[in-house]
């Protein structure tokens, strides 16, 4: 097994045309807050930065961003734009679920947002239990090497509504849908919910003909890293199941996949692990 196991990575690291490959990250970077003290953002901007450039990142989707940490990243992340609005009216206020992209690799061909609620369309509403306004970025992008295309969602689910969580699953699978049709598709997001809870396992259902897959079950080489993906600025994890994901749709191949759980003299860049993917389409 073990030889097998080796096998596979290498093929997966020297299969010709890897400079085609894309690099898709997920990443919760914790609200600007100076409660957090020292994890505070002021002190983590350049680890986040840092972080997302050096996994050579094609494909980005954060949440917990406010403005001004959006605009932090723009001013570090060279070469990249973002698409998406805060989640209180679509534009600045609120949390942002964006979508960073390397403009030299993807070129944007629409985009949109839509909230988590029985009004989707509507900036700013919310529904069922949830606790606060929860969205939706997505684009169609054209990748320039390949000539492909394919589609990018993003989302962060609420923290508190059990019923928000699932209606909010079975909400996302039937925009993908609607929206990218028989495309391929990523899905990166903090879905708050392990693989064995109610959302997630709506999410890949295989009865439904709408469900996604886990990258992570898909990857040739074994995952890298912590299995859990939520620090809490403790320690390290808090738990070995993961609450952000990396969901496709489409004949994707993942070559690699893994949770970054990097520490600078034991501080994180956030209370999340960002969690990677390589990709081929």
């Amino acid at each position: 097994m073990k030889k097998l196991l080796l096998i596979s990575a290498l093929l997966a690291r020297f299969l010709p045309g890897s400079a085609q490959d894309l690099h898709v990250m997920t990443f919760n970077i914790r609200l600007n807050t100076s409660s957090d003290s020292m994890n505070a953002w002021p002190y983590r901007k350049d680890k986040c930065a840092s972080q997302i450039l050096f996994h050579d990142v094609h494909l980005l989707g954060v949440q917990e961003a406010l403005h001004d940490q959006m605009m932090d990243l723009k001013s570090r992340l060279p070469g990249f734009k973002s698409i998406g609005g805060g989640r209180d009216d679509g534009k600045e206020k609120g949390e942002y679920s964006a979508i960073f992209y390397d403009t030299l690799r993807l070129q944007v061909l629409r985009s949109a947002m839509f909230w988590l609620s029985e009004t989707p369309d509507v900036p700013g509403s919310k529904s069922w239990d949830a606790a606060i306004t929860r969205m939706v970025t997505w684009a169609e992008f054209r990748d320039r090497k390949t000539k492909k295309r394919f589609f990018a969602f993003n989302t962060h689910f609420d923290h508190i509504g059990k019923q928000a969580r699932r209606e909010s699953a079975h909400l996302v699978l039937k925009k993908v849908k609607s929206i990218a049709g028989s495309s391929p598709v990523v899905i990166t997001g903090d879905f708050n919910a392990q693989p064995a809870d109610e959302p997630i396992q709506v999410i890949v259902d295989k009865t439904n003909p709408l469900h996604l897959l886990d990258a992570k079950a898909l990857s040739i080489t074994p995952h890298y890293g912590p299995t859990g993906t939520f620090n809490g600025f403790k320690s390290k994890e808090t738990t070995d199941q993961p609450i952000d994901y990396i969901f496709l749709k489409g004949k994707w191949k993942v070559l690699e996949h893994a949770t970054i759980s990097q520490t600078w003299e034991g501080r994180f860049a956030s209370d999340h692990f960002a969690v990677v993917a390589l990709l081929r389409l």
